[in-house]
């Protein structure tokens, strides 16, 4: 692609690209990322995907949970985001309620393609029979199992999911159903570890883990806990690679790096 801000042409990467990782055993590396500085710069370090997530609702408008965010929303900050990287892949959520049937969900997500950029979309659930649709329209899909935010009034509160041998074997089944409807993509939120690499060993597509353990074929972390500036106490299984770093440049490098050879997430930082 031709990239305005920078002038030059990069190739950007495709979905064929990022499973073809998982093929030969390299570790994928995903962020969130809701402008265009924190675009370019996690771009510039080598981040293979950038999540717009509707937790921008939580770390960019101070809301107490991901329920306020809109479509319009979802693709204003797609849109900054896609303008400025070159190289990475972008997904972008479908947010609370944009997806309550497949075609308002193909409406939606056709939306966030055309007008902002989104390469991808994630939605949350087990939404096989919206999955296959979108797919057949040509949206990829990202699939989203185990701790669900959009679901916080039904569960009242942010907590692992899969602890029991059936709420395990149920992710697992669903992990499936996903990638049978035509899923190219799976987020695993807050599940044990244990059953995040038996879902990552299983699948043939790639798998993406927050708080899933080190098993999982790629990690994902919001960018502003990671970075330790989110509002409020960041989750157990983040890390503050601030820490250790002399710019946020040297703290996305460490996290790209620490993720390629399986530095992190550590027990620590799983269930």
């Amino acid at each position: 692609m031709s990239n305005a801000l920078y002038g030059t042409t990069v190739k950007t990467l495709t979905m064929q690209d990022i499973t073809a990782m998982k093929q030969r055993g390299e570790k994928i590396t995903c962020l969130t990322a809701y402008d265009a500085s924190f675009s370019a710069l996690c771009d510039a370090v080598g981040i293979e995907l950038l999540l717009v997530g509707d937790s921008l609702g939580m770390v960019i408008q101070g809301r107490s949970t991901t329920l306020p965010v809109t479509i319009d929303d979802m693709i204003y900050h797609t849109r900054c985001v896609s303008q400025a990287r070159q190289r990475a892949f972008i997904i972008a959520d479908l947010p609370f309620m944009s997806y309550p049937t497949p075609l308002i969900a193909a409406q939606n997500a056709a939306r966030l393609m055309q007008e902002s950029g989104a390469q991808m979309v994630k939605l949350e659930g087990a939404r096989t029979d919206t999955t296959r649709f979108l797919v057949e329209q040509g949206i990829p899909v990202c699939g989203h199992l185990g701790l669900l935010p959009q679901h916080i009034n039904h569960t009242g509160v942010y907590k692992v999911q899969g602890k029991t041998s059936a709420d395990a074997d149920k992710i697992l089944e669903n992990a499936h159903q996903l990638q049978q409807a035509g899923a190219s993509l799976l987020v695993l939120e807050c599940v044990p570890a244990a059953l995040a690499k038996l879902i990552s060993h299983e699948l043939t597509i790639p798998t993406i883990g927050i708080g899933a353990g080190v098993g999982c074929d790629g990690q994902v972390l919001v960018l502003y806990d990671m970075l330790g500036i989110s509002i409020g106490k960041s989750p157990r299984f983040s890390k503050n690679f601030m820490h250790d770093a002399h710019s946020i440049r040297d703290a996305l490098a460490a996290y790209q790096l620490a993720v390629k050879q399986s530095q992190f997430p550590t027990p620590e930082h799983s269930f």
